[in-house]
């Protein structure tokens, strides 16, 4: 059982400096609906072995134990006070993969990564030792904070639905999966329902699961999925950490050189950018579920956050690394999440209870065969699944983050440009027009500069 906490406090944990340790079982309560949703929303993050394969030349084997290692990271931040579920900083992969195409395939292309990764945890980590971070993302302008995620949810809309997108090869399967998804995560008329319904109540607790388990009925019977060949024979995958130490550490392949180093810092410093997007997404989602849940305070620190993203991103760029990157958020479970959570504490006892259950139960999941088997045939699919949530719910914080009419304006030009050009070209876009057409001053920027006129 877990502790008790006081109405209104925060739940209860081990201080460690910035950090907040909490233990499930311990210090909050095992929610079983989102142990259930994580049972076959882990093909999401078993996506990532056919780009590992493609991009790296490794095999399944190695790219299946590479996904399991970057699920042991996952857990850092529900055990060390972030409460969000993390995941890749999914934008930044088809630019990742351009970088990385400049380089031939084999150590030469791996020490490219590894450069990449390394410096995005570099700079993770400065900015969260540095305080940085929680500055940062509160003195950014609304404009320019809504641009960003205005150009992350189009970004990620539109890679699927462009020419060559998953949803020109399983068009079927990710139609029906979506509107799923977006009627159980999104519908009022479903809302309403629930206080009706007691089918559709228990369906509701668990998030993205039914749309999963509907492509994998679905995508085999259009012809458009293989169906599953679930595998009986071993329970769980050991991951092959002296084959992916062998192949994949600098420890063994060499560190990258100091050009190669060089040459990876604009794609790193893009990384980041894109990641920051994320943190906004973090902040919007978390004060929206903390201001409907007073009897629980929600700890959302940036700082944290980067510290914990850096920390992951270093230890793999020198185990594993990984083409998607570890980023803070991934934004449509963490959505789903917070959504039940707002059903108050009967639904669920506590924020980082529901984040923390959903990322240790995958990380047990990417490593049970006979679970892994099932959802092999639907993983491009749920991968397509999360992206499609995760650009709604981007759009949607964009949308509501506004407060003007030059804030939808500038939001909407930057968006544009960041899926168009780049996210540096689109900061940079957003940054300039915010100067060239604000004359006014955020509240956080104002109240910054009251305590340095009151501190002199």
């Amino acid at each position: 059982m877990s502790a008790v906490r006081e109405y209104g406090k925060e739940q209860p944990y081990i201080p460690a400096g910035i950090f907040k340790i909490r233990l499930p079982f311990i210090h909050y309560k095992w929610e079983w609906s989102e142990f259930f949703q994580a049972i076959l929303m882990c093909a999401t993050c078993l996506g990532a072995i056919p780009v590992l394969t493609e991009v790296l030349g490794v095999s399944n084997d190695i790219a299946w134990s590479m996904v399991i290692i970057n699920s042991m990271g996952y857990v850092l931040h529900s055990l060390l006070g972030d409460p969000v579920v993390p995941g890749w900083i999914t934008p930044s992969i088809p630019l990742t993969i351009a970088f990385l195409s400049n380089y031939i395939i084999g150590p030469e292309r791996t020490q490219a990564l590894i450069a990449l990764q390394f410096e995005v945890g570099i700079i993770f980590v400065v900015f969260g030792i540095t305080g940085i971070a929680n500055k940062v993302i509160h003195i950014v302008p609304t404009s320019i904070k809504a641009g960003i995620l205005l150009g992350a949810g189009v970004a990620a809309i539109y890679g699927e639905f462009k020419t060559g997108g998953r949803f020109g090869t399983y068009p079927i399967a990710v139609t029906i999966g979506v509107l799923v998804a977006f009627y159980l995560l999104f519908s009022q008329k479903f809302r309403n329902l629930r206080k009706t319904s007691k089918f559709a109540n228990a369906l509701g607790k668990y998030g993205m699961l039914p749309a999963v388990a509907i492509a994998i009925i679905v995508g085999p019977l259009a012809g458009e999925l293989p169906f599953p060949n679930i595998q009986m024979g071993s329970f769980i995958k050991i991951p092959d950490l002296a084959g992916i130490m062998g192949t994949l550490s600098p420890f063994s392949i060499g560190f990258p050189s100091a050009a190669v180093f060089l040459q990876a810092i604009p794609m790193a410093v893009m990384a980041y950018i894109i990641a920051f997007g994320d943190f906004v997404t973090s902040e919007t989602l978390i004060r929206e579920a903390d201001e409907a849940r007073p009897d629980e305070k929600v700890d959302f620190n940036a700082n944290r956050s980067n510290l914990i993203s850096g920390i992951r991103n270093i230890i793999q760029s020198l185990i594993s690394p990984y083409t998607q990157l570890s980023g803070p958020l991934w934004a449509a479970v963490t959505a789903s999440v917070s959504q039940r959570y707002k059903d108050g504490r009967d639904a669920m006892d506590s924020l980082v209870g529901g984040m923390g259950t959903f990322r240790w139960t995958s990380l047990l999941m990417v490593a049970i065969v006979p679970i892994v088997s099932l959802v092999q045939p639907v993983l491009p699919v749920a991968l397509s699944l999360t992206l499609l949530v995760q650009g709604y719910i981007c759009t949607r914080l964009a949308m509501d983050m506004c407060e003007t009419e030059m804030d939808k304006g500038i939001a909407g030009v930057m968006g544009t440009v960041i899926v168009a050009k780049s996210a540096a070209w689109g900061l940079a876009v957003g940054i300039i027009l915010h100067l060239l057409l604000s004359s006014k001053k955020t509240a956080e920027v104002e109240e910054i500069e009251e305590l340095e006129e009151l501190a002199s």
